[in-house]
């Protein structure tokens, strides 16, 4: 029996050490990388942050998708090193995608938002991934926003192993989550005003 008990002990032991090696491992902030949608007549700028998955680009194609939609202001969407790095503030919208571990939003992302230094009042979009269990962390995704004073617009979870649309099973998860960021984004672009001066 006190050997069965070792054993047992020695499992448990081992599947929390994996799980805390994979936890840090998985909240590392990734390398900075960032593009620019320059929109002609732009006369407003937004700003996308996530920190990438290191397992998947699940959160890369999110980001990228929704920042094809704004078409009147111009769209950079940055991983957290890269925009750690920059310095203009002066954005007119601003989009957050958080990966979700443990029930909550990556380090990085949350961090970044705590951080930074003029988000008040500021029209903020949340999104929040995962591989289906999003709802504590979205919920304390939001909190964090609200907490920096930023005018939360639109909240969604998007995720990569639960079907997004169980209407479309016979499709690719990750193409049906694309395909639905594309039309949620439209819906929040046609609804503000982005061509409003701050």
């Amino acid at each position: 029996m006190k050997k069965f008990a070792k054993w047992i002990l020695y499992i448990a032991a081992s599947v929390l050490l994996l799980w805390g090696i994979l936890t840090i491992v998985a909240q590392m902030k990734g390398k900075p990388k960032a593009w620019v949608y320059k929109n002609a007549g732009a006369s407003q700028k937004a700003l996308i942050v996530y920190n990438p998955d290191i397992f998947y680009n699940f959160d890369e194609q999110v980001c990228k998708a929704f920042a094809e939609e704004i078409k009147n202001m111009e769209v950079t969407v940055a991983t957290v090193a890269a925009a750690d790095t920059i310095s203009n503030h002066n954005y007119g919208l601003y989009i957050f995608c958080a990966n979700t571990y443990n029930w909550r939003p990556d380090w990085p992302t949350a961090g970044f938002i705590k951080n930074y230094p003029k988000l008040q009042n500021k029209p903020v979009v949340a999104i929040t991934l995962g591989s289906g269990s999003t709802e504590a962390s979205q919920k304390h995704f939001e909190n964090i926003i609200l907490s920096k004073g930023g005018k939360l617009i639109a909240s969604r979870s998007f995720w990569l192993l639960k079907p997004n649309d169980e209407s479309r099973m016979k499709e690719k998860n990750v193409a049906v989550c694309i395909a639905q960021v594309h039309e949620w984004a439209k819906e929040i672009v046609a609804k503000i005003s982005l061509n409003r001066p701050e």
